[in-house]
């Protein structure tokens, strides 16, 4: 697909644009570390003992062993419960209320849908009765006690 005529093109510009950019890379990243075309550096590196420490891989561990000798004759750890959030599983939110972040939001919103039907049954009308409503209900209820 890639063989038509403005294709090899634009392959060919962008080698030319690849080659001008390079040297101009280059050219920043000597400057930039100091280094000069004649070969000399503005910073003389040092020795690397004066940089960095070197230590063998046994005193590293030698000092790890004695670090876990220490704790354990004296302190003990802690358990700490980093942060752990407990779900439920029924309502899949944690202890604070909030859903895992891996539940999308169209998940979630379709979970509290699902809630709020299951709530439906249990919860009474928040709306108020009208005066129909009312009679009706007076109604039934001087019923049922007149039954009684």
């Amino acid at each position: 697909m890639a063989k038509s005529l403005r294709s090899k093109w634009r392959r060919k510009c962008r080698a030319v644009k690849r080659e001008r950019y390079g040297a101009k890379e280059l050219e920043r990243l000597k400057k930039t570390l100091g280094i000069n075309e004649n070969g000399t550096q503005d910073v003389e590196m040092s020795e690397i003992s004066k940089i960095a420490t070197v230590v063998n891989a046994e005193t590293i561990k030698e000092n790890a062993k004695t670090n876990e000798d220490k704790e354990a004759q004296g302190t003990e750890k802690m358990d700490v419960d980093n942060g752990g959030r407990v779900y439920n599983k029924k309502t899949m939110r944690d202890q604070y209320g909030n859903y895992p972040v891996w539940m999308s939001k169209r998940k979630i919103t379709k979970h509290k849908k699902g809630r709020a039907k299951t709530k439906k049954g249990t919860t009474r009308p928040q709306k108020r009765l009208t005066r129909r409503q009312k009679k009706q209900r007076n109604k039934s209820e001087s019923k049922i006690n007149s039954d009684n």
